[in-house]
């Protein structure tokens, strides 16, 4: 009995239908991604322009923040440019390997936004707990370390993905009823037995997300603990104020997250299609576009700075007038 050469059923391109059931509103939901987009693009490089411009923003968690925004820029770039083409254009054909370079590019960038967000809650532990070891616990070249590591990481534990993808045969076409090429959307698309990519994402999801989720329980527990522990009102609510923008980052990014990697796998006959591919879209898109606003309105230094540098900007256009 002869073996089907699998190489053979590996398709040139896929071709990305967009959010199944709503091809015709494609054009009408673009709208909204495209202002989150540009609000996203606009609000992140605009935050860390701020922080690298302001003396009083060089600090371990602005510096967390800035490699937060230049993660939600990379993140969210990474997909919406080629969605946008499929609503707009109509633009939906993808070159297999693209494919897997763009699904690497995508679970590697999400991988260190959770990254981030676990680096952050450390760093409000820290503060909060040590505050008068703040500064030589967490030093430019620990913070820096840090940020390499998440990179790395994300790196090592994503790469399996393309090999694991292009490994499979894909004998029922190349249609993927999704916006990017996301790996199990990939998968699923086989004819061939994708037990291992299953089981493989999930070990990533627990090493990565699971891991960094410990981390912030963990680090939120303490820091709560200390809080109640202190004797002045006024010490509790600035310490509390300190975390709000971080927990709102928390919930905007994890919240989505967990829609998606649990209908993937668990939900996929009672949740409609076109839900979960606007769900998984908006979990690329919603931090980034949300993180500026959100670290902009609770944090009162960035508050601060932003009404400095118009005011300024203001009053050096009057006098030249």
């Amino acid at each position: 009995m002869s073996v089907p050469n699998t190489s053979s059923l590996t398709p040139s391109s896929f071709i990305l239908n967009g959010i199944p059931g709503l091809e015709a509103a494609h054009g009408w939901i673009s709208l909204p991604f495209c202002t989150m987009y540009v609000i996203a693009i606009t609000g992140n490089f605009g935050l860390m322009y701020l922080i690298y411009s302001e003396d009083t923003l060089h600090r371990p968690m602005y510096i967390f923040l800035a490699l937060l925004s230049f993660t939600d820029v990379l993140m969210c770039t990474s997909t919406l440019p080629n969605t946008l083409f499929i609503f707009w254009f109509n633009l939906k054909e993808i070159d297999f390997n693209a494919c897997l370079v763009q699904m690497f590019f995508v679970h590697t960038f999400t991988g260190m936004e959770s990254g981030m967000l676990m680096l952050m809650a450390l760093d409000r532990y820290v503060a909060i707990c040590f505050p008068l070891r703040y500064g030589t616990i967490l030093t430019n070249p620990i913070i820096a370390k840090a940020g390499l590591l998440t990179f790395l990481r994300g790196v090592m534990l994503v790469i399996p993905f393309a090999f694991l993808t292009k490994r499979l045969p894909y004998c029922r076409g190349n249609l993927i009823p999704h916006t990017y090429c996301d790996h199990m959307s990939v998968a699923k698309v086989s004819c061939g037995n994708i037990k291992i990519n299953a089981v493989y994402g999930l070990m990533v999801a627990l090493l990565i997300g699971g891991f960094d989720i410990l981390c912030i329980t963990i680090s939120y527990t303490m820091i709560l603990k200390a809080v109640v522990s202190l004797k002045s009102a006024d010490a509790r609510q600035k310490a509390f104020g300190t975390c709000t923008a971080h927990l709102c980052a928390i919930v905007i990014t994890y919240v989505p997250a967990f829609f998606t990697f649990f209908t993937h796998r668990f939900g996929g006959h009672t949740i409609p299609p076109h839900i979960h591919i606007i769900m998984a879209n908006l979990y690329l898109l919603l931090p980034p576009t949300m993180n500026p606003i959100v670290y902009g309105v609770k944090t009162k230094q960035i508050r601060n700075c932003v009404i400095r540098f118009f005011f300024q900007k203001k009053d050096a256009s009057s006098q030249s007038i």
